[in-house]
């Protein structure tokens, strides 16, 4: 039998379909949230012959329940944003290296070996809180690379200017992550033209500013800095896999990953490529937690599997949650 830690060299949807099926009935067997919400929605296990039959477990859950399977016990705990009084998503992480295994090979297949990038992260609301997942993996990054200006700047604009020019100078490869509202205060003052630098737009305003249009902001972004596009990630505390997005908003997924649109009116049922709907996805690195998990995003996928984001449902609570969460 192949080894489910094989699920990197996933190639072809046979291959992805054996996968799912095999990590379902895993965790229908080994995650007691995951069988108590499949058994409440009446699904039976016969029910489910691909990856399309398979019930998305709303991550609400991962707010009040323990998404763990049976007899693990978590290594690190993952834990997302949130305002004072918010309850905040945690995601029990049994096994840390499966999540360095993928944001690495991820990050590689589609910016090339890390030894050659400089790191620069503008991430002021994340370092100032624990637990935060893009931390952990900035962190391992940096640790990789083996460019001398690779570092943290949490409000040392200037330093961070000084950097970027020197990067330029020396042409060499360059990511810079940043959360929303600190790259626009950077910009402010510090702008300059740097066409190959790439930025990774973390999201959010975290309160720091009045809410923008995506668009808007990235424009601001392309010419500061003369460039092409802005890059962002498709990740969150509950997933161990991420997307990148080159420009345009428009994802791209790792093969063990996959995004499936779900009707609005009717959340256990999917619809065509095209079709504006809940976005659910499939991780099967989320082995010992949930690999089905049904978002708060909205979105549309294409037929080549790439996906956007268009925006967030306004309740928050996706029907069939409250089956669980008394």
């Amino acid at each position: 039998m192949t080894n489910w830690t094989d699920f990197l060299e996933i190639q072809t949807e046979d291959d992805f379909n054996q996968r799912c099926l095999d990590t379902y009935h895993f965790q229908l067997q080994h995650c007691q949230v995951y069988r108590d919400y499949v058994s409440l929605i009446g699904k039976e296990k016969n029910q489910v012959q691909h990856y399309t039959d398979i019930p998305f477990l709303p991550i609400e859950f991962f707010k009040t329940q323990k998404v763990l399977a049976t007899g693990m016990t978590p290594q690190i705990v993952f834990s997302s944003s949130g305002t004072t009084g918010m309850v905040t998503s945690k995601h029990l992480i049994a096994d840390v290296s499966i999540y360095e295994r993928t944001f690495r090979r991820i990050f590689e297949d589609f910016y090339g070996p890390i030894t050659d990038i400089a790191i620069l992260a503008l991430l002021p609301s994340y370092l100032e809180r624990s637990g935060s997942s893009l931390i952990y993996m900035i962190d391992d990054l940096m640790r990789q690379s083996k460019q001398v200006e690779t570092n943290y700047f949490l409000y040392n604009h200037q330093e961070l200017y000084n950097t970027l020019v020197q990067l330029k100078n020396n042409g060499t490869k360059t990511i810079l992550f940043g959360v929303t509202y600190a790259l626009l205060d950077f910009i402010e003052q510090y702008a300059f033209d740097f066409p190959e630098l790439i930025i990774m737009e973390t999201g959010g305003m975290k309160g720091k500013r009045k809410e923008m249009v995506k668009q808007e902001i990235h424009r601001l972004l392309e010419d500061a800095f003369k460039i092409s596009g802005i890059h962002s990630e498709y990740g969150m505390t509950e997933l161990l896999s991420q997307g990148y997005s080159s420009g345009q908003g428009i994802f791209h997924l790792p093969k063990w990953m996959k995004v499936l649109i779900r009707d609005t009116n009717d959340p256990l049922s999917l619809i065509s490529f095209d079709s504006t709907g809940g976005i659910n996805v499939i991780d099967l690195a989320n082995r010992y937690s949930c690999s089905f998990i049904a978002t708060q995003d909205l979105g549309k996928v294409y037929q080549d599997g790439s996906f956007e984001i268009l925006g967030r449902f306004d309740q928050s609570d996706i029907r069939g949650c409250n089956l669980l969460v008394q």
